[in-house]
């Protein structure tokens, strides 16, 4: 198949958060496939990463990721959908669909 080719910055394609997915922050890498992940409601979940994303995507510490909470546990627990890209968080932030507020996050 072999790679896509992005010919400039406005053709690349941002995944936005659904009405149930928060956005967060990676904070440690626990082993195989869990996550710590701080999120932008405020709540510390423990995250693994969806079986379709495993060996494709790698996470590390600061990356910024989709979280999907779980039906119950919602607060504690939750999936990894999605990794961004720093320049697709630079996109998101210039079209005013994220409304971050940095500080939660830990970053100035």
């Amino acid at each position: 198949m072999g790679k896509r080719k992005v010919i400039s910055e406005s053709e690349i394609s941002v995944r936005l958060p659904y009405e149930f997915e928060v956005l967060g922050r990676a904070e440690k890498l626990l082993g195989y496939d869990k996550i710590m992940v701080k999120c932008l409601d405020g709540f510390t979940r423990l995250c693994r990463i969806r079986g379709k994303m495993k060996r494709r995507v790698w996470i590390r510490v600061n990356d910024y990721v989709l979280v999907s909470p779980w039906d119950f546990q919602s607060d504690i627990r939750g999936d990894i959908t999605y990794r961004y890209k720093p320049n697709q968080l630079q996109s998101l932030q210039s079209s005013g669909r994220l409304n971050m507020d940095m500080s939660i996050l830990g970053v100035s």
